[in-house]
């Protein structure tokens, strides 16, 4: 589904601050899997999902989606096939736009732009529905400027609109680091929902190990540019937070931290 062949990746080459983080890096995610990435910062997590997405170049190697060669495809081609999810609730959401009319938007990506009517009687019916399920209440906000939302609902837009046209891939960047406890509670619940019912292949960055246990059928753990921990099936059904925990800190140790 998606393979990331011998990547190589520098960073301000050609300056005394020349940074190699992937050496011949590869890495393969088979369709419907969701899994869960972890790692101390810097290890490597969202330039995977930077690179996979289009949104930084590399100095070598290949990134293929369903066998097809990406890699010299521009960002913008990517995102008819690839939903992403960041995290910060702001960036995927446009403030000045009520939720019907983020949600329409969301709807029309990669499709041609015309002189036709964005937002009918019917499609409201049906966007009222879809943030319904949500469960926040949403439904009775749809003409409310989005910059207007809490945190949480915003992600939870974010969400929905990231997966509302039919995508290959969606990419979830630390998408509920920025939340509340409860909120982010609310927001994995429905991610897993969402992932489940569109059997969508998912890679989420987090720094939650617990999340990263609890959720996904994959689990892999970075650093320095490298995967150093990969389980899925049987073995990550019985992985438990603590054992997570503890390969973590003894990487930090390792590295000084």
């Amino acid at each position: 589904m998606v393979e990331l062949k011998n990547i190589h990746k520098i960073f301000h080459g050609g300056t005394i601050n020349e940074f190699c983080l992937f050496e011949n890096f590869s890495l393969s995610v088979a369709k419907g899997e969701f899994v869960s990435v972890v790692g101390s910062n810097g290890s490597g997590k969202t330039t995977t999902l930077n690179i996979i997405s289009g949104s930084l170049p590399i100095n070598g190697g290949q990134v293929l989606l369903d066998g097809a060669d990406i890699t010299k495809m521009p960002e913008y081609r990517r995102y008819r096939r690839i939903g992403r999810v960041f995290q910060d609730p702001a960036v995927g959401t446009v403030p000045n736009m009520t939720i019907l009319e983020n949600l329409s938007m969301a709807e029309n990506k990669g499709k041609p732009f015309n002189l036709r009517l964005a937002i009918n009687r019917q499609k409201n019916e049906r966007y009222c529905e879809l943030v319904r399920r949500l469960g926040l209440g949403l439904e009775d906000k749809m003409q409310v400027p989005v910059g207007l939302l809490s945190g949480g609902q915003r992600q939870a837009l974010s969400l929905l609109m990231s997966t509302m046209t039919p995508v290959d891939l969606l990419l979830l960047d630390e998408h509920t680091a920025a939340l509340d406890p409860r909120t982010a509670e609310i927001i994995m619940e429905l991610t897993d929902q969402i992932v489940r019912e569109k059997k969508l292949t998912t890679i989420m960055v987090t720094h939650n190990l617990r999340y990263a246990v609890e959720y996904g059928t994959r689990l892999l753990m970075m650093d320095k540019g490298a995967v150093v921990l990969d389980q899925s099936g049987e073995e990550k059904k019985n992985l438990k937070t603590e054992d997570i925990l503890q390969l973590f800190n003894q990487i930090s140790i390792e590295c000084g931290n």
